[in-house]
């Protein structure tokens, strides 16, 4: 998985290209972890993203569990695949997704 990191003021998008699996999980939280100071408003773009199993979702859950405190988490350009998956786990009311 490759992460793009485009950061304007306080605002910090990470564009996941890949698979957030297992095996790359760690990879987007020590990202996160290593970017999220100053950030209030943090965009995930999963536009070029494949796959997500549960351990990505658990990163996802945390960071919104983090940003809540701070600001605010927006999932965007979701494919049908992967939106069925919020759905199903029911993402789709935790997080907001455009």
């Amino acid at each position: 998985m490759t992460i793009a990191k485009t950061a304007e003021g306080t605002k910090l998008t990470l564009a996941l290209e890949g698979s957030l699996d297992t095996n790359t999980a760690p990879q987007l939280e020590e990202t996160i972890a290593n970017s999220i100071d100053g950030v209030t408003e943090m965009v995930l773009d999963l536009a070029k993203t494949e796959y997500l199993s549960s351990a990505g979702l658990r990163v996802i859950l945390a960071t919104q569990k983090q940003m809540s405190k701070v600001g605010s988490l927006t999932i965007t350009n979701v494919n049908e695949t992967i939106m069925e998956v919020f759905e199903v786990t029911g993402f789709t009311d935790i997080l907001t997704i455009q």
